[in-house]
């Protein structure tokens, strides 16, 4: 036999396929799972790109143009409305409203959720008809509430009332501004303050017993065990409940609107109410669009910092 025979068979032996069953194409289980997949994530994904990619979309275009519905004109002006943004006399104090409400509200708001997980993490007689005080008005309409509280702080009100009956004499809380801001954080906190020690209170209870009685054991005390092994071990809720209530204080509206109306002043204007009367009242939607991307920058900004911050703090993940 030549070479070029040799050659040739040892060529047909390396293209020779394997006996046995051919690889089956087509609608395979496989493929079959992988559609199912997709059909099941279909209806969530559709909802984000339409009420959420497709609007954050065009407002971004809106805000290259100014836009007047009641003249019916609609223009391409590049970056004036930023350029207004940057010059705006009345920005400024709008966000030191919005930092003022968004820091007092955070701050109470999780400071007093976590104390009432604690003492309800005690399993005293009275825990149930307790927590369901406090969550209570998370259930409730949001309107209702912010609505029955501004019949309570009016000059005349119940919350007055009270104070008479006590002997002081209270203050007219919506019309002050060193009161009416106060007023409204308070609002706010005791409307979702259920949900936070809700969320604070299955921490609590996932903590292992195990790590107390070690940590007495070395001489703690109920401080040094709180600081020491409670808040690291429920510090992932912590961060859930930081990012959630920071992204909540920064697009209040119906409690400003309904208590308030931004004043007395502008006290009590915060940048998602700065945004709806330049959009809705002054029918200037072309800046009202420039504002919702700065409310944008500014909860992208902070809600990364604090998952970057969770390096720090957190110290365990699931």
């Amino acid at each position: 036999m030549s070479r070029a025979d040799v050659d040739t068979a040892a060529s047909g032996r390396r293209t020779r396929r394997p006996d046995g069953p051919r690889p089956r194409r087509g609608w395979t289980a496989r493929r079959r799972e992988v559609a199912a997949g997709y059909l099941f994530v279909a209806p969530q994904l559709l909802g984000t790109v339409l009420f959420v990619l497709v609007p954050l979309a065009l407002v971004f275009w809106y805000s290259f143009h100014e836009w007047n519905v009641l003249v019916g004109s609609f223009e391409f002006t590049g970056a004036a409305n930023y350029e207004r943004l940057a010059s705006d006399p009345a920005l400024p104090g709008v966000l030191g409203a919005t930092a003022t409400f968004s820091v007092g509200l955070v701050v109470l708001n999780l400071s007093l959720a976590l104390a009432l997980a604690v003492l309800l993490n005690q399993k005293l007689r009275g825990t149930i008809v307790f927590r369901t005080l406090f969550f209570s008005p998370v259930a409730v309409t949001l309107v209702a509430w912010t609505i029955v509280w501004r019949f309570l702080l009016q000059d005349d009100g119940g919350v007055n009332g009270l104070l008479t009956a006590l002997g002081t004499e209270g203050p007219n809380w919506l019309r002050r501004e060193t009161t009416a801001m106060i007023a409204v954080i308070v609002v706010q906190v005791l409307k979702n303050v259920g949900l936070n020690m809700v969320l604070f209170l299955a921490a609590l209870q996932g903590v292992p017993q195990e790590l107390y009685e070690a940590s007495m054991l070395d001489g703690a005390g109920r401080w040094t065990r709180f600081r020491r092994v409670t808040v690291p071990m429920i510090s992932p809720t912590i961060l859930l409940t930081s990012i959630i209530t920071v992204v909540g204080s920064l697009q209040v509206f119906a409690q400003i609107d309904v208590l308030t109306s931004g004043g007395p002043g502008t006290s009590t204007t915060v940048l998602v109410y700065y945004l709806y009367q330049n959009a809705f009242q002054f029918h200037d939607f072309g800046y009202g669009a420039t504002l919702s991307v700065l409310l944008f920058a500014i909860v992208l900004v902070l809600t990364v910092v604090q998952w970057q911050m969770r390096r720090k703090w957190v110290v365990h993940e699931d």
